[in-house]
């Protein structure tokens, strides 16, 4: 039996700001419960539904040194979906409803939790073979433990992993939380370990200090070691090249399945598609006020509307498509820029352009369920979850080559009928329309893009096969 803490600041069905609380919630579910006890440890929120809060029970209380001062920890315990959870308390860092805030309260809150995730294995009985941290927030667990827990015979053998989710935030703040918050001297403020441009950087010192480090897909454990996409921290992760590892992140098919979709009009499956997708377009171009057309080529977008997403290139483009025989579909929230231009276009345009300025997790599903392509020309992708989405409801995607998205999208090749959606390279508007075009052109050619629905909705991209590699990557480490 291998015994897994994955500690994290947040998760599905807790708490959850993005695609790290889906894959921290959703991993664990997946393994094997005869070879691993994989348990999860985060932050008690204050906005933690009260259906599990009610049924949390209270352990014990410890006091957790952080720095020069002692601060109260709350140890609760919950079983969901047959995963022990336990919840760190503690009213003054984690009582808002927002997980995060302002960095330098963040950095603090955040300490606290992972000196706090070290220090109470023992009060809960359980030591794990591997902690298993994600991103920044737990980038401390695998310094402390190598720094001011190793003495203890209770930690020695234990194992750490880092996972970076998104290298853009790093947690980096003033050298002076060193000694202050972590209670660490001044030697660890180096070079080799969480200096970082004359500022202490929570995400290095766990690259630095873990025993393997893994990221979210191959092509994105690729591109990080290059000065485009390192931010920064390219040097570092060339350094740990041999412990580096990429896992692309899956999706759970029991929550997006067209077979049993609770939220879109008509359940479709793969044998059925042509007339499920007809009828649940026809239904959402009538809902939103788009002209009501089954020919028409309908893209979808469901995202945060900001420049990672690649969201400038579709901006840039919006007068073409206003000439092209096409609808789109927005649905997400972002910067305001873009959401005025979005909302401009549907106000001007309400038969071709419907843009959502918000967040709707029924309306997500329908647009998965009714567009025919589904746009992300983002600018980098480290994993990317809605393209796996709309893979399964025969979405087709169109997306740039980058991250995540090059792993798990294979350009259509009208010689051979291979591929499951459309792909294009450069960053430009130009390239983006070509690709949209390309797609429009075979999207008439009927039995040819049923052929390439057919290949989407078979590819499988669920949290199984995730799991066997972690699983392979655990038995690694420890052997």
């Amino acid at each position: 039996m291998i015994n897994i803490l994955m500690a994290a600041s947040e998760a599905v069905p807790f708490a959850k700001t993005g695609g790290l609380g889906d894959v921290c919630g959703t991993l664990p579910l997946y393994f094997d419960k005869s070879e691993v006890d994989i348990r999860l440890i985060l932050p008690k929120y204050g906005c933690i539904p009260k259906e599990y809060t009610d049924k949390m029970k209270f352990i014990k209380s410890i006091e957790i040194p952080l720095g020069w001062r002692m601060q109260y920890c709350g140890i609760f315990e919950l079983e969901h979906e047959g995963i022990k959870v336990y919840f760190i308390d503690n009213e003054f860092y984690f009582k808002s409803n927002n997980l995060y805030g302002y960095m330098h309260e963040d950095i603090e809150k955040f300490a606290f939790f992972c000196r706090a995730a070290l220090s109470i294995l023992p009060d809960i009985n359980f030591c794990p073979d591997i902690i298993h941290s994600n991103d920044w927030h737990t980038g401390a667990i695998p310094v402390l433990l190598k720094t001011q827990f190793c003495d203890n015979p209770f930690y020695a053998r234990i194992k750490t992993i880092m996972t970076i989710h998104n290298l853009s935030y790093q947690g980096i703040w003033d050298k002076k939380a060193i000694p202050d918050v972590f209670g660490l001297d001044m030697s660890h403020f180096s070079i080799n370990e969480l200096e970082y441009n004359g500022s202490m950087n929570l995400l290095k010192g766990g690259i630095v200090f873990a025993d393997t480090v893994t990221t979210v897909s191959q092509s994105y454990a690729n591109e990080i070691q290059t000065a485009e996409y390192g931010e920064g921290l390219d040097g570092v992760l060339r350094s740990h090249s041999d412990s580096l590892v990429g896992i692309t992140n899956g999706i759970s098919y029991t929550h997006y399945n067209p077979a049993n979709d609770k939220y879109i009009y008509k359940c479709y499956n793969r044998r059925d598609f042509v007339s499920g997708k007809k009828e649940n377009k026809q239904k959402l171009q009538k809902d939103l006020g788009l002209a009501q057309n089954e020919n028409t080529f309908t893209l979808g977008i469901v995202s945060r509307l900001t420049k990672q997403k690649g969201i400038e290139l579709i901006e840039q483009i919006m007068h073409s498509l206003n000439e092209r025989d096409i609808q789109l579909i927005i649905l997400g929230t972002g910067d305001k820029n873009y959401e005025d231009t979005f909302l401009w276009y549907a106000k001007n345009y309400p038969d071709k352009f419907c843009a959502n300025i918000c967040f709707d997790d029924a309306l997500a599903h329908k647009i998965y369920a009714a567009c025919d392509v589904f746009l992300m020309p983002s600018l980098f992708e480290p994993c990317g979850l809605s393209q796996l989405i709309s893979l399964k409801y025969g979405t087709l995607p169109i997306v740039r080559e980058t991250g995540g998205l090059r792993d798990t999208i294979e350009p259509y090749n009208e010689y051979t009928g291979e591929g499951n959606g459309f792909s294009f390279a450069p960053y430009n508007a130009h390239d983006l329309l070509f690709t949209i075009d390309y797609a429009h052109k075979i999207f008439n050619q009927k039995s040819a893009w049923q052929k390439i629905v057919r290949n989407a909705m078979r590819a499988d991209f669920g949290w199984e096969k995730s799991a066997e590699k972690y699983l392979e990557l655990y038995k690694r480490l420890l052997s």
